[in-house]
């Protein structure tokens, strides 16, 4: 991300918070094997997005990656087109990821970056990414930390997530890379698919997110307060277009990753 046009990653949370605070978070059915997180499917295309997805959008970035939802391949799933530029969709959601532990998605990339590096600040654009935040919890934090996020609140209205996870497709670093994001250590980003071996082809993932946090944080994670995806390239200045099917929480993993 270049510094003087994109918020740090921790600041991407902030504002994650902003743009939901007019509706409260959707808690989902306890008793559901499967909660449907991205429904995408359901819908038709060139409508709107499936309820509680809206616009993430970012106060020191004009340009805007594009999403709509197409026919792609016989499925109605979201289309990225990011050219030069930075923004996603997002939804507000209460998960326990003790009882619903595995995330299951699709996607699809038709392009890598040839400047995207996971390591470096100025590498921080991917063509696709998975982004799954975490509730504040005031036991997790020291007392200076404490203080940034009261400040928040104060700022915002609420509590800013207290970490998050990036599932992404990067451009060179092996599959299974797991490193703290260049600007915050309060979000860790995993390598879910890298270079372009897979290009134009339909690939569906699927994580253990408890285990992930953990693995990360070194703590059981507090419960998930929001899923987004996003497509961004205003760094890097160049193009990418990427395609995400739905967004599915579960019970059990089906397949080792």
């Amino acid at each position: 991300m270049v510094q003087t046009h994109k918020l740090q990653e921790f600041h991407f949370v902030l504002i994650v918070v902003v743009l939901l605070l007019a509706s409260s978070p959707t808690v989902l059915a306890e008793s559901d094997d499967q909660l449907f997180v991205g429904p995408f499917s359901t819908a038709q295309p060139g409508t709107t997005f499936p309820p509680g997805w809206k616009p993430l959008t970012f106060e020191n970035i004009h340009a805007h990656t594009q999403y709509d939802l197409v026919n792609d391949e016989d499925r109605i799933v979201v289309k990225a087109v990011s050219r030069q530029s930075s923004s996603g969709i997002t939804r507000e959601i209460t998960i326990d990821p003790k009882k619903y532990p595995v995330v299951q998605w699709s996607w699809k990339v038709t392009n890598v970056l040839k400047n995207g590096n996971v390591h470096k600040k100025s590498g921080d654009d991917y063509p696709a990414r998975l982004y799954i935040t975490f509730e504040y919890d005031s036991s997790r934090v020291g007392f200076f930390e404490k203080a940034k996020y009261e400040t928040a609140k104060l700022l915002y209205g609420q509590y800013p997530p207290i970490g998050a996870i990036n599932y992404i497709w990067e451009s060179t670093s092996p599959i299974g890379t797991s490193v703290p994001n260049p600007y915050t250590d309060r979000v860790n980003m995993i390598v879910i698919e890298s270079g372009e071996t897979l290009l134009n082809e339909w690939i569906t993932e699927e994580r253990n997110v408890f285990e992930d946090y953990k693995h990360a944080f070194g703590e059981d994670p507090p419960n998930i307060s929001g899923v987004a995806i996003m497509t961004d390239t205003d760094n890097t200045q160049e193009s990418a277009v990427a395609y995400f099917g739905d967004i599915v929480f579960k019970r059990s993993v089906h397949r080792q990753e």
